[in-house]
């Protein structure tokens, strides 16, 4: 993947290399789930409320990356921080 991006580049034959990318920011998401609703159960929540979400336990969760789904992953805990491990990539239907 990485040879195919530097190839879009130009790299290697005068054009720009791929480390001329590696400084621009990206947003990166991860959403575990999602669900709908009304504004005035929205309005009655509170500390301590519950919201069921689409996913079950075990499921993989989205990454997405300047709103684009990327990849798949799974929650982990690293010390006293909430991470994301990677298990699939999306590729793209661009091609």
């Amino acid at each position: 993947m990485a040879d195919d991006l530097a190839a879009s580049f130009g790299a290697g034959e005068g054009g720009i290399t791929i480390e001329a990318v590696y400084d621009i920011p990206v947003q990166v998401s991860v959403v575990l789930g999602k669900t709908t609703m009304q504004v005035n159960q929205l309005l009655k929540l509170g500390r301590g409320a519950v919201i069921e979400l689409d996913r079950k336990v075990g499921e993989p969760i989205d990454i997405y990356v300047n709103n684009r789904l990327v990849a798949r992953g799974e929650v982990v805990v690293v010390e006293d921080r909430i991470g994301v491990t990677m298990t699939e990539i999306i590729k793209s239907e661009k091609n």
